[in-house]
This record gives C-alpha cells, sequence and structure tokens, in this order.
C-alpha cells in the first residue's frame, strides 16, 4: 500500500460500510450483510464474476439504488440522512455509455460540475480534458465521437466536480490500450492527490498491477478483503515444473509424499509446494529422482498470479 493509504489506516475511513443488505421485490438478494471499510488515498479493487453484486454495492454507496438494511458512510456523510453531502463526494464512471448524444463535450462536462453544486471553474474542466486527451474536442458533440472518446467523457463528467472518491466501474471493458494505458496513469495521479479510488475489473492484471487492496465478491457476498500483497503470500502458491529427459507414463510410487502431477504428456512433473514454507522439499526431492534414475532436462519454477488465486477463492466458494 502507498504511504497515503498507509497512514489513513490510523483515521477515519473515507467509506464506512456497515450490514449492508440488498433484497429486490422479486425475492432476489442481491448482497448480504456487507462490512468494508476504505480509507483515504488508497486503490481499492472489487472483484467477482458477473452477477456477484459489484454493481448494486457500487450503486448503493453512490445513492442511485436504496438499501433493504444497513448504512453507508461517505467522507463523514451518511448516504441516506445526508444523500446531497455524500453524493458531492463520489465520482461515478458507470459501466454504460449514456451520455448527452446532442451536448457538446465541454457544455456535458462543466454542467455535471454544477449539478453537484460546484462553481464554475473553466480552469479545472481544461485540465480534466487534458489529462484525457479530450481538450482537441472540447466542442465536439458526444454523438460524433468514438466509443473510447464517450468513455473519456464519462470518466471526465466524473472529475468535474473534484469528489474524494472516485467509483470506476469496469472503466476499460472494451477500450483501446491507448485508453487504458492514459487511464491508469490519470488514476495514479489522482492517487497522489489524495483521492480514493475504488474499481471494478475484468482484467485481473490491472487489478494486480494497481490496487493496494483487493475485495472478491460472490453471490452478493464479500467472501474476502485483504492487502494485495498479503493475499498473495498468503494464498498463492509456487509450482516447480521438472521437465523430464524420458517421459513417465504415471508418478512412481515413490514420489506419492510429494505434490506431483504429470504434465506435457508425460515429460515432466510439476511441483506445488509452499513458497513461505521453512522447507521447500525441493532438495528432497531432486535427489529422489535422482536415486529412481529419473532423468532431469530442465527446470522452471512459477508463483501464482493474482487471477489464480481470484479463481481459487470464487471456486471454493461457489
Amino acid at each position: 500500500m502507498n504511504a497515503a493509504a498507509t497512514d489513513a489506516t490510523a483515521s477515519p475511513p473515507i467509506l464506512s460500510v456497515r450490514g449492508l443488505r440488498k433484497t429486490y421485490a422479486n425475492g432476489l438478494t442481491a448482497l448480504r450483510d456487507i462490512e468494508l471499510t476504505i480509507y483515504r488515498g488508497e486503490i481499492f479493487a472489487l472483484l467477482g464474476p458477473n452477477g456477484a453484486g459489484k454493481t448494486t454495492l457500487i450503486n448503493i454507496i453512490c445513492g442511485i439504488v436504496t438499501p433493504s438494511a444497513g448504512s453507508v458512510v461517505a467522507d463523514g456523510h451518511d448516504v441516506l440522512r445526508d444523500y446531497r453531502a455524500a453524493r458531492s463526494r463520489i465520482g461515478l464512471v458507470p459501466q454504460e455509455l449514456h451520455t448527452d448524444a446532442f451536448e457538446s463535450v465541454w457544455a456535458t462536462v462543466t454542467f455535471s460540475r454544477g449539478l453537484f453544486g460546484k462553481p464554475p471553474d473553466p480552469a479545472h474542466c481544461e485540465k480534466v480534458l487534458r489529462d484525457l486527451s479530450l481538450w482537441e474536442r472540447k466542442d465536439s458533440r458526444i454523438m460524433t465521437l468514438s466509443g473510447g472518446m464517450k468513455r473519456r467523457v464519462l470518466i471526465a463528467k466524473a472529475l468535474a466536480h473534484e469528489p474524494a472518491i472516485l467509483f470506476l466501474d469496469e472503466p476499460t471493458a472494451g477500450v483501446d490500450v491507448e485508453l487504458r494505458r492514459d487511464m491508469w496513469q490519470m488514476v495514479r495521479r489522482l492517487r497522489e492527490r489524495g483521492v480514493t479510488i475504488i474499481l471494478t475489473t475484468h482484467y485481473i492484471d490491472e487489478a494486480e498491477e494497481m490496487a493496494d487492496r483487493v475485495g472478491v465478491m460472490r453471490n452478493g457476498e464479500l467472501i474476502v478483503v485483504e492487502e494485495k500483497q498479503q493475499l498473495m503470500r498468503k494464498l498463492g502458491r509456487k509450482q516447480l515444473s521438472v521437465q523430464l529427459q524420458r517421459p513417465l507414463a504415471r508418478v512412481p510410487d515413490e514420489l506419492s509424499e510429494y505434490r506431483l502431477e504429470l504434465a506435457d504428456g508425460g515429460h515432466a512433473l510439476v511441483f506445488t509446494y509452499d513458497a513461505h514454507s521453512r522447507e521447500s522439499g525441493i532438495p528432497m526431492l531432486l535427489r529422489r529422482l535422482g536415486e529412481l534414475d529419473i532423468g532431469v532436462k530442465d527446470l522452471h519454477s512459477s508463483e501464482s498470479s493474482l487471477e489464480d488465486i481470484f479463481v481459487s477463492l470464487v471456486s471454493a466458494h461457489a
């Protein structure tokens, strides 16, 4: 976690979610007793399969959906009792590309700022548009823009009123590589200025690169919240792939004490071990292979990624 986010854990959270539930009229329970604390200046990645409840959680925090039970406090303001003040502290970039097709880029961004009660600030709006490579298109109507440019406009609208908390709901889904790169550069700059970022993404490599902490949702429940590196240390695995000089038809009984699997048509043995254990077992395994006259051609080690961990967590709670 970055210094700003680490220091913040000693102070009141910028976002506090307590006992949050949402059950719709048709009986569908979208959220089940969500407890979540987010600190100022951190980047928090919310992961989960489609239908896990991520967007419902974001919409409740942003005041778009009313919860069935529980509370949300954003930067000191309850989102139900003090809706206007809470909403002014939050910026939201939704998944859907919906905006005023006939308005110009400049008009829609400046209007969005005024919508949250902020006084006009052309210099700030210009900076936002320049940061998102939109300044040259400020007079263009939204309907004339490409999908990627429309996505940039949504981000500009969300930043127009200078929010303390920014939600990015699948912000890079279906966009080009250039926009993804620009967006993450912008996210880093915002975090440096103390803005708290909460993002959902299907690109788990983005969460692995950007996030300080990770939350994983499944069936309306928040099944884990952990600092990213701690999560990877706690649940990560290492694997040693032993390339063999001659293929094996099966794992010999003499090696049953090791977690071994045959791979590559019998040309490799894959050994899974705890990377943080004092004894990995690798030296003893290699010694046993020599004793059994199993020739080793090459060795290759790999460590589980955040994506591997995500898949194992979701599968375990299926």
